[in-house]
């Protein structure tokens, strides 16, 4: 088994999680620097209830983000581990099932990356949600400073 193979797809992951932390986080920051201009200070009390409803639609958005990233992951971690059972049930047909030592340790090597892939999984579906939960603290912190 190739495990660069594997390093390569949870690279990808991270990369793709980054981004998507990256962008959530360029969102919340511009979003809160239009409400500290000195114009959101003045503005009427209909801009900031139309604020609030911004607030609202960027907690939703952080919401249905995280949870395609979540799913992302979790079908990813799905895939290596299907790739490494089904790498290891090559290895036992070409020996013949005979339970050589390359077939056992075909199993092992499978069954770790499969328990190593869970734990990433876990790992980065934590950094998900903790990404989100910043958001919307940021979000409902803002919403508290112009009382809505």
């Amino acid at each position: 088994m190739k495990l660069n193979y594997f390093a390569k797809q949870l690279s990808t992951i991270g990369r793709w999680l980054t981004t998507t932390l990256f962008c959530v986080s360029a969102i919340a920051f511009i979003w809160q620097g239009a409400f500290l201009s000195d114009s959101a200070i003045a503005a009427p009390t209909a801009t900031l209830i139309a604020a609030a409803d911004a607030g609202n639609q960027v907690k939703e958005k952080t919401r249905e983000g995280a949870g395609q990233a979540k799913s992302f992951i979790r079908d990813t971690a799905n895939k290596v581990e299907k790739t490494a059972n089904k790498n290891a049930d090559r290895v036992e047909k070409a020996t013949d099932g005979k339970g050589s030592f390359v077939e056992r340790k075909a199993k092992k090597d499978a069954a770790q990356i499969g328990e190593r892939a869970e734990q990433d999984a876990a790992r980065t579906q934590k950094a998900v949600d903790k990404s989100k939960n910043a958001v919307e603290s940021v979000v409902d912190k803002i919403k508290g400073v112009f009382g809505k």
